[in-house]
């Protein structure tokens, strides 16, 4: 498989897991004896297995994972199996929340003993100069307090099936915008090659 292909099938990957959570949140009552405000737990636990699967693919194609999908799935299974222990859709909704705010706090948390643990994970492929690290890590950690509160918001004011449209079309959507929209700071910071001058994008 070439790099490209790599790459896409990486992401679709990454989407799988919640597009199962949202037919499931959707369908699950047209498939199984049950009421539709039952379909969230349903969607629970196959958003659960596909993500491990999902994981495990990605192991079995790079033999390593990043360190937010193994956080992530931490998480998952925790409060994914709070929901479905207790039957109640609380714990599920408010894993966005604290993955993001873990995110977040990992991040500037690290800044204030003179890390940018950002550069464990974009570090591979971006070579900036130390005031770009900075200036990325505290912004990707404001964003992430942001999609934290933003959640917030939304399981508190909204429904059930809004608060999953959010999740599944919400997030990710946000994350890949805010990605595109840091690469004009991301260009002003690239340390270039001198044999062959690049900019990100380019």
């Amino acid at each position: 498989m070439n790099e490209k292909n790599k790459k896409i099938f990486g992401f679709l990957l990454e989407v799988f897991p919640l597009a199962v959570f949202f037919v499931g949140n959707s369908r699950a009552d047209q498939f199984f004896d049950i009421e539709k405000s039952e379909n969230i737990y349903y969607a629970t636990g196959a958003f659960m297995v596909t993500l491990i699967f999902s994981l495990t693919v990605r192991w079995i194609m790079d033999r390593k994972i990043a360190v937010m999908p193994i956080i992530t799935l931490f998480v998952v299974l925790i409060f994914g199996g709070l929901t479905l222990y207790l039957h109640d859709d609380l714990f599920i909704k408010l894993k966005p929340t604290i993955v993001n705010c873990l995110f977040g706090g990992i991040l500037l948390g690290g800044l204030l003993f003179g890390k940018n643990l950002i550069t464990y994970v974009m570090g591979p492929f971006l070579k900036l100069d130390d005031a770009g690290w900075r200036k990325l890590t505290i912004m990707w950690g404001v964003f992430f307090f942001c999609l934290a509160v933003v959640n917030e918001i939304v399981w508190r004011n909204f429904s059930t099936d809004a608060w999953v449209d959010f999740k599944v079309f919400g997030i990710m959507p946000l994350t890949i915008v805010f990605s595109m929209g840091s690469m004009a700071f991301i260009n002003k910071h690239l340390i270039e090659d001198e044999d062959e001058p690049k900019k990100l994008g380019d």
